[in-house]
């Protein structure tokens, strides 16, 4: 008796198949798709407040400060924030590129620059967070005085949904920036250590890179939510 045999099909004839993806860095897609639901149910959760009150707080006045240089810059010391951490994922593609290279020495020069963008960041979010502590707001606290700059753009009495969204969203997102630079410090200790050579691939340096990415992103949506809006 002849035994029928059944061909299998074959569904992809292409180049590289788009599933063959490495396993560490399927993972980290499907870790940054629910981390982007949490920050996105915060900011949703912000703007249905926002826009469901007819006073809120002038962001011109309420960040207008600049260390050392005193009030009347509105806006100028946040932006120096976002540059610099938009600077550090710059820095964060160079050493990505400099791993698919093979090419230690960049990959350690990159990401030096990269940890200490992200450390400057997280400084300069220690002293807004201080700044605006010293001012008068805080979690369950905001000043209603005639002379305070948290005062709503239409002069009615502000309340605490302006402070309270603000430190919990940003200080969620300086959260997470300074889990990344406590990954790229293991990334780069373990490039001196010549790891990721004795691998011969760089694989790490790429994943690292794509949650960096991720955190850059998010703070553009913050900077919008709170700052521009």
């Amino acid at each position: 008796m002849s035994t029928a045999t059944t061909a299998q099909p074959k569904w992809w004839n292409g180049g590289k198949s788009p599933f063959n993806v490495e396993y560490g860095k399927l993972m980290m897609w499907y870790f940054l798709m629910s981390d982007a639901f949490t920050f996105g149910a915060f900011l949703i959760a912000y703007g249905t407040v926002r826009f469901s009150t007819n006073g809120w707080p002038d962001p011109n006045e309420v960040f207008q400060s600049f260390p050392g240089l005193g009030d009347g810059l509105p806006l100028m010391f946040v932006s120096l924030m976002t540059f610099i951490l938009i600077i550090s994922s710059v820095t964060m593609v160079l050493a990505v590129k400099a791993g698919h290279e093979n090419n230690k020495q960049k990959v350690v020069t990159n990401l030096i620059w990269t940890i200490i963008g992200g450390a400057a960041f997280l400084g300069c979010q220690a002293w807004e967070w201080s700044h605006l502590h010293h001012a008068g707001a805080w979690w369950g606290r905001i000043d209603t005085s005639a002379t305070s700059h948290f005062l709503n753009a239409d002069g009615s009495m502000p309340s605490t949904n302006f402070s309270n969204f603000f430190f919990t969203i940003t200080g969620f997102h300086g959260f997470h920036v300074l889990s990344g630079v406590v990954i790229n410090i293991v990334m780069l200790i373990m490039t001196l250590n010549d790891t990721f050579e004795k691998r011969g691939h760089y694989l790490m340096i790429e994943k690292a890179g794509l949650y960096w990415h991720f955190v850059d992103l998010v703070w553009v949506f913050v900077f919008t939510c709170f700052y521009l809006i």
